[in-house]
């Protein structure tokens, strides 16, 4: 999914900034443009993890053509770009997997998701959303 991005441009001494229109609050910053998008899109992705945990919607992505007309963003400083996010991150869908791991950590693992009151399931999902 591609958002429409302004990148402020930067210089020797400054880095450039990123915001994220569509996504209140998103931006990022770095000391050369690719780095700049690189980070964005990790912004991005941080951003909507966190309104997923906390149960609020996704705005979609603006077309650039509406986003131009803000008046915030005009002038020779300001470029327009995209950056690309994950679409899986927006599914929340129940995929059934298989993984192979030795019993020893199996038992650990379900003695883990016991003592926290969740399912095997739902407690492999709690930890690779919290590291």
């Amino acid at each position: 999914m591609r958002y429409p991005i302004v990148i402020e441009l930067g210089d020797q001494d400054t880095a450039y900034s990123v915001i994220v229109p569509d996504l209140p609050g998103c931006f990022s910053a770095g000391d050369s443009f690719d780095e700049a998008i690189t980070n964005a899109t990790e912004a991005m992705t941080l951003w909507i993890e966190e309104e997923i945990k906390e149960g609020r919607s996704i705005p979609r992505p603006s077309t650039l053509e509406s986003l131009k007309q803000l008046k915030d963003y005009e002038g020779p400083e300001w470029v327009w770009g995209f950056a690309s996010v994950d679409p899986a991150l927006f599914e929340e869908k129940a995929e059934r997997i298989n993984i192979t791991i030795p019993r020893r950590i199996l038992a650990r693992l379900d003695a883990q998701a016991k003592a926290a009151g969740e399912t095997r399931s739902g407690y492999i999902a709690h930890m690779a959303m919290t590291f």
